[in-house]
């Protein structure tokens, strides 16, 4: 299965509370931290919800 990196490059702070609880939720929370989840549909949505603080590329296993 593909996975997705995930960086936090853009702060959350003075963002709604919606868009903070998806970066906590997605495991993020201080700028330039990486995680790696599984390329899930609901991983998609949560990247779609915050796409304008985080960027994140395909990553082959």
């Amino acid at each position: 299965m593909a996975k997705l990196k995930i960086t936090q490059v853009r702060s959350a702070i003075d963002r709604n509370k919606r868009q903070k609880r998806t970066v906590k939720a997605l495991g993020l929370g201080k700028l330039h931290r990486t995680v790696i989840h599984n390329d899930t549909p609901q991983i998609r949505g949560m990247i779609d919800a915050v796409r304008h603080l985080v960027e994140w590329e395909k990553v082959e296993e």
